[in-house]
Formats: structure tokens, sequence, C-alpha cells
């Protein structure tokens, strides 16, 4: 078996759930979306086997796995998952949800960017939602998304200083406005780590 990845790197978690937890990130090439804040190069790839992929994330110390994309669901099977977790590795995902996520994963993060119908039909339970969020967008409720142990909305972060400024204020507003929901900032952007 083999996978298309665009990039293998060791770090923290930028976001989310698990903000602060070591974990190496294995970016598979592709999506099936185009969205235009995307601040992910992931259209190429090298194509790598399993033991390929072991090999390298075998230098790191930590047993954390972070499957992300583009949408990693377009590669990722249960196959592979159970190759990894055989080799006691835990594995999370990161994932658009317009595609099913394997309850083989031991976490799964749900981004989704749109048809929200759709994803939860695909996805009807997930560990933690998080939403891209610029200031002025119309959010949907919790109830069309899939069901999460935890909702967050993650202001973009763009080029442009006072628009990414403007993004965070929104999100802090709506959190207060919306308690059930929790702020997720890109900590890796804010203190330049990958």
């Amino acid at each position: 078996m083999n996978l298309i990845v665009n990039e293998i790197f060791y770090s923290l978690q930028g976001e989310g759930g698990r903000m602060g937890e070591a974990s190496v990130f294995v970016r598979l090439a592709g999506c099936n979306l185009r969205c235009d804040f995307c601040d992910t190069s992931f259209e190429s790839g090298t194509k790598m086997s399993l033991e390929e992929i072991l090999e390298k994330i075998s230098a790191y110390p930590c047993r954390w796995i972070i499957w992300t994309g583009g949408e990693p669901t377009l590669q990722l099977t249960d196959e592979i998952i159970s190759f990894f977790r055989e080799k006691s590795y835990r594995q999370a995902i990161e994932s658009n949800g317009t595609r099913p996520v394997s309850p083989l994963l031991d976490y799964a993060v749900c981004s989704p960017k749109g048809n929200y119908a759709s994803v939860r039909e695909m996805n009807p339970s997930v560990d933690e939602i998080r939403l891209p969020v610029r200031a002025g967008d119309t959010l949907p409720s919790r109830e069309e998304l899939p069901v999460a142990s935890v909702y967050y909305v993650s202001p973009v972060f763009t080029e442009n200083p006072q628009e990414t400024a403007a993004n965070i204020a929104w999100c802090v507003d709506y959190v207060k406005c919306h308690p059930l929901w929790r702020l997720s900032l890109q900590m890796h952007k804010l203190i330049g780590i990958a």
C-alpha cells in the first residue's frame, strides 16, 4: 500500500481540543474542496509505502499521528489505520467531513466548509467540530452539524493583520453570545511554529 504524502513533520498540535500536544503530522496530498482561505499547499506529493512512512515517523518520540491534508479521507483506509495501530500509534484526523471518517481513529476533527446536512449524514458524530470563520459569516446551528464533544469557532488567519484581528474579534463576540461554542486560535501561527 502507498500513500501520496505532501509532507511529514513533528510539531505541537496548534489548535482545538488537543492543542499543545506533541504530534507527528502526515499531510496527505489532494482535496475535494477548493476553499479560498486554505493556507496549505497540498496538491503535490511523493508516493510512500506504509513502511517508508513508519521509518520516517519512528524518528520522533511521540506516538500520535495526525492525518491531515488536503482531505485525508481521500486516501486513508481502515487497513492503513490498522497498520499504524499495530505499531502502537494513536491516530487523529482533520477532515472536512465530506467523506466518512473511520471509527478506528482515536480522535476525529471535522472542519466542515458548508453542506452541513451532508457532512452530518456522512459523519453523525466526531470528537470535535472546528469551523473556520471570517467576520460576518453565517454559522450553522450545532444541530445542523455532527454530534461532537466540543464545538469550536476558529478565526481565519490571513496575510492582512487587520482582517485577521477582525476575524478573531468576531469569533470572541460569537462565543460570548453562544457560550456552548469555544474559541480555537491557531497557536502555531501565533508562536511561529510549523
